[in-house]
């Protein structure tokens, strides 16, 4: 699981809590040097080891999302670090903006994918992948997850995949996952046009940094 800065902190450890029985010690929080690192809310996670450190032949190569997307989109070493991991890896997953991180290492291009909404349909065609507006899209060995929360589904999903179905019922009631929210705003439709601009308002900086990343990234 890579870590960088910037990330956000849950697009981690909602799988990672998810999936962590699955390694047997064997859970690797990546980032460049090992180390705390800080998240785009303040919370660091600690990265056990580095990206030269961590094992070639991955099971699970798995990617955040986070205010920090952009700066990773651009960073040759991460990019390299995820094409050489993905060449064996047995899955390459990501959560929310992540996978446009995936996309500028030309690792969705012609996969079905998603992110979070405010890049989703903009961003990740320019990347090479065929948006999907869905909680949890796999295609092929790629399973990408859309903002934030649906960490947790991908979690579960991925779980699903590599364990069996009974396996991932198990872990979603030890981790009673019933949600019931107490409002019916977690998608641009069901929150409606006020609170939508109000949540671009937020995210309007990331969502045009993701952008003009990725632009510089196409063929010229």
């Amino acid at each position: 699981m890579l870590l960088y800065p910037g990330m956000t902190a849950l697009d981690v450890v909602g799988p990672q809590a998810l999936l962590a029985g699955l390694s047997a010690g064997n859970l690797h929080l990546v980032a460049k040097v090992a180390g705390a690192v800080e998240s785009d809310t303040g919370v660091s996670l600690l990265a056990t080891i580095s990206l030269a450190e961590c094992p070639r032949d991955l099971d699970v190569l798995f990617v955040p999302g986070g205010d920090g997307t952009p700066a990773q989109m651009r960073d040759a070493q991460v990019i390299a670090f995820l094409r050489d991991r993905a060449e064996r890896a047995a899955w390459i997953a990501s959560v929310c903006t992540g996978s446009l991180i995936l996309g500028a290492a030309g690792l969705l291009d012609g996969y079905r994918a998603t992110s979070h909404w405010c890049v989703r349909d903009r961003v990740l065609p320019i990347l090479g992948a065929e948006p999907v507006a869905e909680r949890v899209v796999f295609d092929r060995n790629r399973v990408t997850a859309a903002g934030v929360s649906a960490g947790l589904d991908l979690g579960l999903a991925l779980a699903a995949r590599l364990c069996g179905s009974d396996y991932a019922r198990t872990g979603q009631l030890v981790a009673e996952y019933a949600p019931r929210p107490p409002f019916r705003s977690g998608t641009p439709e069901e929150a409606g046009p006020e609170i939508t601009r109000a949540a671009r308002a937020i995210l309007d900086r990331l969502a045009a940094d993701s952008l003009t990343a990725a632009l510089a990234l196409r063929p010229r």
